[in-house]
């Protein structure tokens, strides 16, 4: 199985339920996505435009000066480390570890720390990776502490890099505004928050002249016209996302009551998913999956990630969770 949620194609396959009958709750994508506008054939029709509108949405949202769009803000984290020679890069240990990954398949010694890098960890990093709010444990860094790493990194040509990928439900803790300088990375998806995975779209915010030499890589058409068109609306709708920003916690909160009310012992979450330590969480999972509910699994520490359910299937969710767990409650010696 992959490293990341969203393999439900998979979970099918290896419970041999079909597609229609699951719940998939292991990605932490908002199931009350922004809703999609009528498209006009056209747009499928012509190569994408350029992403002028599309740029000016994200520099108001974010509320910075130089924004690049590509094809979600994986294509942005795997294209990062190739823009800099083998050297030392610092995250924490539980973390979205395809940064892990593209680190390491280009060529970079990396370290892992397990929340807070300490002064050696910092002073011999070159690189400092770190997503905030952490996914999955939901940990939030402050922001000045963010901005004294950067300072002591650039000072020597190295990089802060900060995954804002759960960040829009609190975007007073982002680092957005300060994008411009030297050696500062934020990554941005629509994937999360807006519910638009499917639509491929992310920003890497960063100092213009190498936001730059990224588009220079990418190429042109990262980014699809239907993609450009709704992405830009979303972006825009600042009423939509305010009644997120209200809803969204309030659901959070339920998930843990949820959750709390069937044994689980929560260690951390954000408005989109809850983050659980149990000693059998691989059986935990497998249990679910057999009631047709599919969770994150991890392995060290033994852990589960529940995103939030659609609002027709919270009952179902209770009911799975009160079946499994007192059948592993009835398992133990």
């Amino acid at each position: 199985m992959l490293e990341h949620g969203g393999n439900l194609q998979q979970a099918a396959q290896q419970y041999g339920r079909p597609l229609i009958d699951w719940l998939d709750v292991s990605t932490g994508i908002n199931p009350q996505h922004y809703p999609i506008p009528a498209l006009a054939p056209a747009l499928f029709q012509r190569l994408p435009p350029a992403t002028d509108t599309l740029h000016v949405a994200a520099r108001t949202y974010y509320g910075c000066q130089h924004v690049l769009a590509c094809a979600g803000s994986q294509a942005a984290l795997q294209l990062l480390p190739t823009l800099r020679a083998p050297c030392r890069v610092a995250m924490p240990r539980t973390m979205y570890q395809e940064h892990a990954h593209a680190w390491q398949r280009a060529g970079h010694q990396v370290q892992f720390f397990e929340q807070t890098p300490d002064s050696d960890t910092l002073n011999q990093s070159d690189v400092l990776l770190v997503c905030n709010p952490n996914n999955p444990t939901g940990h939030v860094y402050h922001p000045d502490t963010l901005l004294g790493w950067h300072a002591q990194l650039a000072a020597r040509g190295g990089w802060l890099v900060v995954d804002e990928a759960f960040m829009d439900s609190t975007p007073q803790h982002s680092l957005a505004s300060h994008t411009g300088q030297a050696g500062l990375w934020v990554l941005r998806s629509l994937g999360k928050f807006f519910g638009l995975a499917g639509l491929r779209v992310g920003f890497l915010l960063g100092e213009p002249t190498a936001l730059a030499q990224v588009e220079s890589l990418l190429g042109p058409w990262t980014i699809t016209g239907p993609s450009q068109m709704i992405a830009s609306q979303a972006l825009a709708d600042h009423d939509w996302q305010q009644l997120m920003r209200g809803h969204l916690p309030a659901q959070s909160r339920q998930l843990a009551q949820v959750l709390s009310q069937h044994g689980l012992k929560l260690a951390g979450g954000t408005d989109l998913f809850q983050y659980v330590l149990h000693p059998a969480s691989r059986e935990l999972q497998q249990a679910l999956a057999k009631e047709g509910i599919w969770t994150r699994y991890f392995e060290s520490p033994s852990a589960l990630r529940f995103g939030l359910p659609p609002a027709n299937e919270w009952s179902r969710l209770a009911q799975a969770l009160r079946h499994v767990t007192q059948q592993l409650s009835d398992s133990q010696p």
